[in-house]
């Protein structure tokens, strides 16, 4: 009796269609945006960008007034707030005990994880969009507020490194919130790999003649910088590489293993 009853419920089980990827990434994003925190998590990314491009137009001289400048105006609160939103995004299941509810719902963990990840960078490439789009906007307005001729001094390629670079920086973020799952803990952990190690590293390198040559190779912060300077050369992409294999790849891979193998409460 008992394997009759649970003989068909096994076979519904395996026969039944799976949920769409497509649509874990859609509940991702829902959960990003339904809480009041999440919603104004959200808009702060374009009220930062809004307000970076005014401060460009009311205080930077005339011969400032370039694409280039509003890129760099807002270029910096994204590389913070980005992060942040794919930390949340991660360690929500845990900070906010659901975690058990969606694990049930679907076993598979590491399509979640994924989802997540998909939903993260998606919601930062269309950020970077409109920061873009409104650094434009802000081009013309300053341009004819002070009497100028639009200059855009930023190549298609020279935005799609910066977005690139974000990318990156969110990803990062997206790692410590896998390898933590605690948003305190995870938010703390990028805010002193992100601005406290690059200034050690710097004087390690300033002091240490082996190791300025070694910097470019160990230190993903450094080796992302010619992502604003016009693009890597073959050798900077390298140093890319293997600096983000030893800050990105194995952690974020540690991490992953952990939360496929943790008990979920």
């Amino acid at each position: 009796m008992s394997a009759a009853t649970t003989t068909p419920a096994a076979q519904v089980s395996d026969s039944g269609p799976g949920i769409p990827f497509t649509r874990l990434v859609q509940v991702e994003l829902r959960k990003m945006f339904n809480t009041r925190s999440g919603f104004w998590l959200m808009m702060s990314i374009l009220i930062v960008a809004v307000i970076a491009t005014l401060v460009v137009i009311l205080f930077v001289p005339d011969s400032g007034i370039t694409y280039a400048t509003f890129g760099s105006a807002f270029g910096v609160p994204m590389a913070l707030l980005l992060p942040i939103v794919a930390i949340l995004c991660v360690t929500g299941e845990w900070s906010q005990r659901t975690g058990l509810v969606t694990f049930t719902l679907v076993p598979h963990r590491g399509s979640i994880i994924a989802a997540k990840a998909a939903a993260a960078v998606l919601v930062g490439v269309v950020s970077m969009a409109l920061a873009f789009a409104i650094g434009a906007v802000g081009n013309v307005i300053g341009a004819a507020v002070n009497g100028l001729d639009p200059v855009w001094d930023a190549s298609f390629k020279d935005l799609l490194l910066i977005v690139l670079a974000n990318i990156l920086g969110l990803l990062v973020g997206f790692m410590f919130g896998i390898l933590f799952r605690n948003s305190a803990g995870a938010i703390v952990a990028y805010l002193v790999y992100a601005f406290v190690l690059p200034g050690l590293l710097g004087l390690l390198a300033a002091l240490q003649d082996w190791f300025e040559k070694l910097q470019p190779w160990v230190d993903f912060n450094y080796a992302q910088t010619p992502l604003f300077d016009g693009g890597p050369s073959g050798e900077e992409w390298a140093q890319l590489g293997t600096s983000g294999l030893i800050w990105f790849v194995i952690p974020m891979a540690f991490g992953v293993w952990r939360v496929l193998r943790a008990e979920v409460k």
